[in-house]
């Protein structure tokens, strides 16, 4: 009877300790799955960031292009009025081997060929300068609107 007792004592501690090791077992899958979890996360979080330099150096690609056609369109239309002044002073040089009157009315062409380039150019450093004065406007234009709205802000609160 006495060992009996005894025998069922031990069996209910081996389940005891047996329920405790599957519990064990159970919080150790459970900080597995979570840790899982979080690999996952921390994944997609860095595909997200993968994602967003991607979209970043495409728009610096694509901005990139589009100052060099700006810049290219610049160039392209300077070359060609380089070539139309050249054209022109050809012509001239032409005209003047025909004729001596001719010809000084050529060079006078030439002449106002060169400052017709001149005023061309001067035309458009004042487009740049007006350009970069109307950004001037346009900056505090913004912040004027920042602070109207502050200010606006402001006001509503204190009546």
């Amino acid at each position: 009877m006495e060992k009996e007792r005894e025998r069922d004592g031990e069996r209910g501690r081996e389940r005891e300790r047996e329920r405790e090791r599957e519990r064990e077992r159970e919080r150790e899958r459970e900080r597995e799955r979570e840790r899982e979890g979080e690999r996952g996360r921390e994944r997609e979080r860095e595909g997200e960031r993968e994602r967003e330099r991607e979209r970043e150096g495409v728009r610096e690609k694509w901005r990139g292009r589009e100052g060099e056609r700006k810049r290219e369109g610049e160039r392209g239309r300077e070359r060609e009025r380089e070539r139309e002044g050249e054209r022109e002073g050809e012509r001239e040089r032409e005209r003047e081997r025909e004729g001596g009157r001719e010809g000084e009315r050529g060079r006078e062409r030439e002449r106002d060929g060169e400052r017709g380039r001149e005023l061309e150019r001067e035309r458009e450093r004042e487009r740049e300068r007006e350009r970069e004065r109307e950004r001037e406007r346009e900056r505090e234009r913004k912040r004027e609107g920042e602070r109207g709205i502050t200010l606006d802000v402001i006001s509503k609160l204190y009546k």
